[in-house]
């Protein structure tokens, strides 16, 4: 089997890495992949970028490809599963349609009430005057979304009908993302711990994958301005089995059953963001393909033979897999580009990723170059070095003492990832 990996990140170094482990894959191609996926058995990149629709379903043709897999949210949401699909090729993910669910939160939130899955109080503006009349009837703090694809960037919490204001005009005016926020959902703040829950969906059957906890603040503590995302865990102790039922069946089938009866059949990962509330689970938001940094914990732990299992989705087999995991944990921990996710550097030299590594530890590429033996800095997220672990203090340990053998000007890192977890293992 040849395999097409559509993306750039971290994610989809881990997919590309995990997917060229099966027996039943002779080569993975990623288009246009990054300076960890130009060295990885088996694997190939080719400087196609992830928006060029046209490009890849030729290369797709071209090189024989048996099954495309598309890692990020934009060529999703313009429909490349869709052109696949018309030229008679396997395409894992959801159509434009079904991927509205991400491309637009207002859809997602509107979807969410009308199929009686638990969220927040909300409401979408397109003018300051009809939010500041939300805002004016409901208590702080409350959160700002920008209703289109900000890159995980577009979520603002404010405290005060100042920010309130400020931010919303920001948002409206196109100043603060562009066209994504000519809509703002504005929502009640929900108060609990977030989890990520992450499933196989092939329509109607939904298979879990490992729970999984993002980091989303740039800063210790969960404080500073919101990346992409700073770090992950898997499992996520605060979804117990009891949750983790509820979830799949109050959400993650609830989700499914409701696009099919909505006419937008769903393939793909499926992501909800949650909120671990004093009444239960409540979405936070959709994504409609693997979340990063969480793939990198969540493909260490996976043991199942990926490419077999995504080609099984696509061709309607899910109903028949029965994923195996490892028990041990995995924590990721994002190494970024100081300044990130405002200015930051480009083009740095990166030194140490030519050690020899153990097998309970890998350093996944995202923003990132390998050019005459030598890798640079390409983006903001720069690497995430992933450990397995007996448990989540255990990963922690081993991730943070391969940290330091890495070195780029202004490297920075958070050096808590994984504490809301380790609350509840010492309890």
């Amino acid at each position: 089997m040849k395999i097409l990996m559509v993306g750039s990140g971290g994610r989809e170094h881990a997919l590309a890495w995990k997917m060229a482990q099966s027996d039943a894959v002779t080569q993975v191609l990623v288009a246009p992949g990054n300076g960890g996926t130009a060295v990885e058995a088996k694997v190939r990149n080719v400087p196609i970028a992830a928006n060029e629709v046209e490009s890849l379903l030729n290369l797709a043709t071209e090189e024989s490809i048996d099954l495309t897999v598309i890692g990020p949210e934009a060529p999703l949401a313009a429909g490349i599963v869709d052109r696949f699909q018309q030229n008679s090729l396997k395409c894992f993910g959801p159509t434009a349609a079904a991927a509205e669910l991400e491309s637009s939160k207002a859809f997602a939130k509107d979807f969410l009430t009308r199929h009686r899955i638990p969220t927040a109080v909300w409401t979408v503006v397109e003018t300051v005057e009809a939010g500041l009349g939300f805002i004016d009837s409901h208590h702080f703090p409350l959160v700002l979304k920008a209703d289109g694809l900000a890159a995980g960037k577009g979520v603002v919490i404010v405290h005060d009908r100042a920010g309130a204001e400020h931010t919303l005009r920001d948002m409206l005016s196109g100043q603060a993302f562009g066209q994504a926020g000519s809509r703002v959902v504005i929502e009640e703040f929900l108060e609990g711990e977030e989890a990520s829950f992450i499933a196989l969906v092939d329509g109607e059957t939904v298979v879990p994958l490992a729970t999984s906890q993002d980091h989303k603040q740039r800063d210790d503590g969960d404080r500073g301005p919101n990346t992409g995302g700073m770090g992950a865990c898997s499992p996520a102790p605060v979804v117990t089995p009891e949750l983790e039922h509820r979830i799949l069946e109050q959400i993650m089938q609830a989700t499914a059953t409701g696009m099919l009866a909505d006419g937008r059949h769903f393939t793909g990962f499926l992501y909800a963001g949650l909120m671990m509330t004093t009444v239960g689970p409540k979405v936070l938001e959709f994504n409609v393909r693997m979340g990063d940094p969480e793939t990198q914990p969540v493909m260490m732990r996976l043991k199942s033979d990926l490419a077999r299992v995504l080609l099984d989705t696509v061709e309607g087999r899910l109903d028949q897999v029965v994923l195996d995991w490892d028990q041990r944990a995995a924590l990721g921990v994002v190494m970024a580009a100081g300044g990130y996710p405002d200015r930051y550097d480009k083009g740095n030299r990166i030194d140490g990723l030519e050690r020899e590594l153990p097998d309970h530890i890998k350093v996944f590429h995202a923003g990132t170059d390998y050019s005459d033996g030598q890798w640079t800095t390409t983006g903001g997220r720069v690497l995430c070095v992933t450990a397995l672990g007996d448990n989540i203090h255990t990963a922690q340990t081993e991730a943070y003492r391969h940290v330091p053998d890495i070195e780029f000007q202004n490297a920075y890192f958070r050096k808590d990832i994984g504490h809301r977890a380790l609350k509840h293992e010492t309890n």
